[in-house]
């Protein structure tokens, strides 16, 4: 089965390599050339856009930026796309927008299941990234080795829809998580503890949390280089509160945690990294989070 891979960058990138490294054929389109090079010379294919990459593929990843990206780049894909075609999409959608693209796909017939990752990009490197999935559970089976070559943990969590919706709960805690470890390395700074013992004791404490054990090391390192942006956490906590209005369930942390990062996009621009969120204190107490010893980047 041949799979076609669209949008190389920070993730996407690293599927496609592990993709290559499990036996997979893949072909790839991005919109920046030096996105593909290093996947070129893995082996991948490189197409000249999306509807010639699947005219000759099986099946279709998508890995975008925003819903209105993975819809052009659809409408790309269903001019050529042969009947029986299954799009995988792995970016992240709100539930509305992927049973929408899904109803679309349909009348081509083309088939849709959602794989929308977690974990970070670091995880996505190694091969070890969760994989979410909703769809058809025949579907799943059919597309399982190629998703157990790029991810760790593969949890089907239902029909088309519920993917994207624990997704954006995953990523809704992440952000929380992340603006509360920084208030909590800077109250230990301002109290006059050393942060590298401060790191390792919230790490052996019940109140550790994944993005303390990985986004908290590029703060303390002051690369912050996390590779995902204040526009893609804007996007995602964007979805959270559609769910919370929608379920009418009251979200006071997220809400609050959403207004910090229109902050954030505010002072330092929308393709700033997500992680400086924490740079807001530091920049409104004249006091940086650093210590030696911790990686650039994961």
């Amino acid at each position: 089965m041949k799979y076609g891979l669209i949008g190389c960058g920070n993730l996407g990138g690293h599927l496609v390599a592990s993709l290559i490294r499990g036996g997979f054929d893949v072909a790839v389109f991005d919109q920046s050339i030096d996105n593909t090079t290093r996947l070129t010379d893995l082996g991948a294919v490189l197409a000249t856009d999306p509807a010639t990459l699947a005219a000759t593929c099986d099946a279709v990843i998508t890995c975008l930026p925003s819903p209105m990206v993975s819809e052009a780049v659809l409408d790309q894909v269903l001019t050529s796309a042969k009947p029986g075609l299954t799009w995988i999409e792995m970016s992240t959608l709100g539930r509305d927008d992927i049973l929408r693209l899904a109803a679309k796909a349909a009348e081509h017939g083309v088939n849709c299941i959602e794989c929308p990752v977690t974990g970070g990009v670091h995880l996505a490197a190694s091969g070890d990234i969760t994989v979410l999935v909703g769809g058809d559970q025949a579907l799943f089976d059919l597309h399982r080795p190629a998703l157990q070559a790029m991810g760790g943990t593969i949890i089907h969590m239902g029909p088309l829809g519920m993917a994207s919706v624990i997704k954006v709960i995953t990523n809704m805690l992440a952000f929380i998580h992340l603006v509360a470890g920084g208030e909590a390395m800077m109250l230990a700074k301002r109290a006059g503890l050393d942060l590298t013992k401060s790191w390792q004791a919230i790490a052996a404490s019940s109140g550790n949390s994944f993005v303390h054990e990985t986004e908290g090391q590029l703060i303390l390192n002051g690369s912050y280089d996390v590779a995902f942006s204040m526009d893609l956490a804007l996007k995602d906590l964007g979805f959270a509160k559609a769910f919370s209005d929608e379920t009418q369930t009251p979200l006071v942390l997220a809400d609050l945690v959403h207004d910090i990062f229109h902050q954030g996009k505010a002072a330092y621009g929308g393709a700033a990294q997500s992680t400086q969120i924490v740079k807001l204190l530091e920049d409104a107490l004249g006091t940086d989070l650093r210590a030696p010893g911790f990686p650039a980047r994961l």
